[in-house]
């Protein structure tokens, strides 16, 4: 069954960096578009980054749009979001998704950015 494992979440000051990494297993990844969504208290969940496979195309949402890469290791199954220059306002439950007829997301990982 499809597996997704989240992890390098943290708390951060403002203006810091956080590399979030995603363990991927249960489906052909090496085709897969992957997906990073962000939670926050209080608001719905907005997908931030998109990858898709084998062309590595990318897209982000505007409010990370310069600060944030997605990326992938198709030969470890790993997908990651390097975030920078954080803002309070990132601060948010990270999901890491896949759509394989259904959309899938793993377990979260928390990611606080204050002073």
């Amino acid at each position: 069954q499809v597996q997704l494992v989240e992890s390098g979440g943290g708390l951060v000051q403002p203006g810091g960096s956080l590399r979030l990494s995603c363990q991927a297993s249960g489906f052909f990844f090496n085709t897969a578009w992957m997906y990073w969504y962000r939670e926050a208290p209080g608001k719905t969940r907005e997908m931030v980054a998109e990858i898709a496979s084998p062309s590595t195309w990318t897209a982000y949402a505007d409010s990370v749009k310069g600060r944030f890469t997605i990326s992938r290791d198709n030969a470890q199954n790993m997908v990651y979001l390097q975030m920078t220059n954080l803002k309070p306002e990132d601060t948010a439950v990270y999901y890491c998704c896949v759509r394989d007829g259904a959309t899938y997301c793993g377990q979260g990982t928390q990611a606080t950015v204050s002073s």
